[in-house]
């Protein structure tokens, strides 16, 4: 088994052991610190920043921090630091994310913040640079990865998504049972992935360019699915919002099109349906990931059925058929999946 596998296997675990931080001890004191730093009515909104995976996980906790009413953005880490830094707002909790803890970009913002910006640092290393200098840390507890992204990215979406929670007033027992139950659909997914993982690839085909398309809290598993392909099996893809790909790239689905959609039941189900169904209708291929139960008799769309009803946590499980792709993929082409030939796993240079 490679190690980018070996990776992939651990997830569970991996959310397990960062659940049970913030049920117990230091972990739930932070979340406490997280509320009544909210409720001091000194911030009015929440900017999130990162760069790749953890620029990309906080989308999804931006749509869900929507639902209750609050505010917030997101901005990437390198744009932020070049261009976007002298706006930020003086009313802004500021969340910076960085798995390593030591990004070029953030460890740059976090030296020239203003003294005034209260920073909630996210990270998977409790002595790095990030934790250090934040005003608040929160940990995820995914343990050493060296290859591209997999259970420090879904164990990040789950801290975001506590996070998101504390601040919203809503961090108890009904949704601690939510991730519970999460983890026992990652650990099935990942434990049924031989039974899967032939006909979902072969579906798609192997093509040289795959499209990664969703909305709203699916998101971040778009983009992150996208980098994926890129990134650990050298195959070209693109990630981009349902919405978008109506306005105009619609215009090179043909024959040899492929594109994995994210569908989970909620306010663009129907939308995601329908643009699946278009993208057949002019020769392309779409394996869908959903958590809807849909007879469809169309043989272009493949769909691949989640157990996980909540749309703001279906990113987590989702990314799982993805990670099994990709990894298929780039054993296929006789390459080391998730390993870095022209770059390395944290990047500490522009």
């Amino acid at each position: 088994m490679n190690k980018f596998l070996t990776e992939i296997r651990e997830q569970p675990a991996a959310l397990e052991r960062t659940l049970n931080y913030y049920l117990n001890g230091e972990g739930a004191e932070k979340l406490k610190d997280i509320n009544k730093i909210w409720k001091s009515g000194k911030y009015r909104r929440i900017l999130f920043t990162g760069m790749g995976s953890s620029y990309f996980a906080p989308h999804t906790s931006s749509a869900l921090l929507s639902s209750h009413g609050i505010y917030s953005s997101v901005i990437n880490a390198g744009e932020l630091l070049h261009y976007h830094r002298k706006a930020i707002p003086g009313d802004a909790l500021f969340v910076a994310i960085s798995q390593s803890g030591k990004s070029y970009e953030i460890v740059k913002l976090l030296e020239l913040q203003d003294p005034g910006l209260k920073c909630i640092g996210i990270t998977n290393e409790e002595k790095s640079t990030l934790a250090g200098k934040s005003g608040i840390a929160l940990l995820s507890r995914a343990g050493r990865e060296d290859m591209t992204s997999t259970k420090t990215y879904i164990s990040t979406l789950m801290v975001l998504h506590i996070f998101s929670l504390a601040i919203a007033g809503s961090w108890d027992e009904r949704n601690i049972a939510e991730l519970k139950e999460l983890i026992i659909e990652v650990d099935r997914l990942v434990k049924t992935s031989e039974s899967w993982i032939e006909g979902v690839s072969s579906h798609l085909g192997h093509p040289h360019f795959v499209q990664v398309i969703g909305r709203g809290p699916s998101y971040s598993s778009v983009k992150q699915g996208a980098l994926m392909f890129m990134e650990a099996a050298r195959n070209p893809a693109a990630g981009i919002y349902g919405g978008e790909f109506r306005h105009g790239p619609m215009e090179m689905v043909n024959e040899g099109f492929r594109a994995v959609l994210f569908a989970p039941g909620g306010a663009t189900f129907d939308q995601a349906l329908k643009m699946a169904k278009d993208i057949t209708g002019f020769g392309g291929k779409v394996l869908m990931i959903t958590n809807r139960r849909e007879v469809i008799s169309d043989s272009g769309i493949l769909p691949f059925e989640i157990s996980c009803e909540n749309e703001y946590l279906f990113p987590v499980p989702a990314i799982i058929p993805l990670q099994f792709i990709v990894n298929k993929w780039a054993t296929e082409k006789g390459n080391e999946p998730g390993d870095f030939t022209r770059g390395a796993k944290v990047t500490i240079t522009e």
